[in-house]
């Protein structure tokens, strides 16, 4: 039996204004594309915006359907936009921020799982970092040197 260990890392930050002028841009993205959201069943709106390696920055928040499992999270619909629109083009950064029409979200919400092991494709495949900062509507931000400190045991294409 071997053990191992490993470390994630991550700067909390008490408010938007402690950010980067970039990752304060990035975040305020995020909150338009927040405002944005079609989320009537769950009342959750996410928001996310990608900075790209050539500057541009590509929107995506979440949509959802009567047929609950059909809708999509708002950092996959980012990513794929991205993907379509400008493939090959390497992902810097991801700000995700989420909000509720029923309370108020004041901690850091993270992607899910599936937006997760979505992003982290990306990553592999860039060869490159993906910084993720994340936040709930108000309150403390998250930022990680790179979506994969977020999943240290991915799943990749090695396995298939």
């Amino acid at each position: 039996m071997k053990k191992i260990d490993f470390t994630a890392s991550a700067t909390i930050y008490d408010e938007v204004s402690q950010l980067s002028s970039e990752d304060q841009n990035l975040m305020n993205k995020a909150v338009e594309a927040r405002q944005k959201a079609y989320a009537p069943y769950s009342k959750f709106n996410v928001g996310a915006a990608l900075l790209l390696e050539n500057g541009e920055i590509i929107l995506g928040n979440n949509q959802e359907n009567a047929a609950y499992p059909s809708g999509m999270c708002a950092e996959r619909v980012a990513i794929w936009k991205a993907g379509s629109e400008y493939p090959g083009v390497k992902v810097k950064k991801i700000a995700i921020t989420a909000a509720s029409t029923t309370s108020k979200v004041d901690k850091p919400v993270g992607p899910c799982g599936a937006c997760r092991q979505t992003l982290s494709e990306y990553e592999i495949n860039q060869k490159e970092p993906m910084e993720v900062l994340f936040m709930g509507e108000v309150g403390k931000i998250v930022k990680t040197e790179s979506l994969l400190s977020l999943l240290p045991f991915s799943f990749d294409s090695s396995y298939l």
